[in-house]
């Protein structure tokens, strides 16, 4: 019993020493950063940061280039109609340059109706477009606006069927070709997703179509259908937000990268 008293009060003590030397062992501290390997995350770090900060800029250039885009088109659609160009213009035609200009075109409906889906401000249904024959002998598509989905048929709306000679005034917007990640159109079943003038052209078998359609305004048709002047002139701009973005990463990196080269040589001057 004895003996067992005396064994549970032995106590165990590293030595001092001991305890000294696994802190200041050397090998037990991490190696200081190699020149190599700080010269090479500097350069990535530089380059990083350098990169951030070119797309930021790229981003305010884009914004000066959106201003002045929206700048041009809002002059276009306040500014006197124009005569639409003629045949001899039309391979100089621009969406950059002619997109949304206000343009007057006179001539006779053909009365013969292309519906393409729709979806506005006043709900789902079809745009109506008509081509319009003009005096030169060529044709140009109209989107006379929309009507509900419950005046598809023109037998609901015989008002708003205009004979002889008309003048329209609208906007002139560029050929909307079929897009492949949208429904297809399908001409056979009267089935229109996209105002792709070539096509419709095909289907109605018109011939020397302007690559252009006009967007009616606002002047009210016989009947009140369809409701013109519906076109949306909008433009994303989210080009500042971009920039803003891409200097704050770049900021970023570079407080990382001066973090990174203080405790580099923080660790270097340890080891020394």
């Amino acid at each position: 019993m004895g003996g067992g008293t005396d064994a549970s009060r032995m106590h165990f003590h590293l030595p001092p020493f001991s305890r000294q030397h696994a802190v200041s062992n050397p090998e037990s501290a991490p190696p200081p950063r190699s020149r190599l390997s700080l010269a090479i995350l500097t350069v990535i770090g530089l380059l990083l940061v350098a990169g951030l900060l070119a797309l930021g800029t790229w981003q305010v250039k884009r914004l000066s280039w959106k201003l002045d885009l929206v700048a041009r088109v809002e002059e276009r659609v306040h500014a006197a109609p124009v005569l639409p160009p003629s045949r001899s213009g039309w391979a100089d035609i621009s969406a950059a340059r002619d997109e949304y200009r206000r343009v007057r075109a006179r001539g006779r409906f053909l009365n013969e109706e292309t519906l393409v889906y729709a979806a506005t401000e006043l709900g789902a249904g079809y745009w109506v477009m008509t081509p319009l024959a003009l005096d030169d002998g060529t044709t140009v598509l109209v989107n006379r606006g929309f009507v509900p989905a419950d005046k598809r048929e023109a037998s609901t709306r015989p008002q708003g069927r205009v004979e002889g000679d008309t003048e329209v005034t609208g906007l002139m917007r560029m050929d909307e070709p079929e897009d492949s990640l949208l429904r297809s159109n399908k001409p056979q079943e009267e089935r229109w997703y996209s105002r792709d003038v070539g096509a419709i052209a095909m289907a109605r078998g018109l011939s020397d179509v302007a690559p252009y359609f006009i967007d009616a305004d606002a002047t009210p048709n016989p009947g009140g259908l369809p409701v013109g002047g519906l076109t949306r002139v909008v433009f994303s701009n989210n080009h500042l937000v971009y920039a803003v973005t891409w200097y704050c990463l770049a900021a970023m990196s570079a407080a990382m990268l001066v973090f990174f080269w203080r405790s580099a040589g923080r660790d270097n001057r340890g080891a020394s």
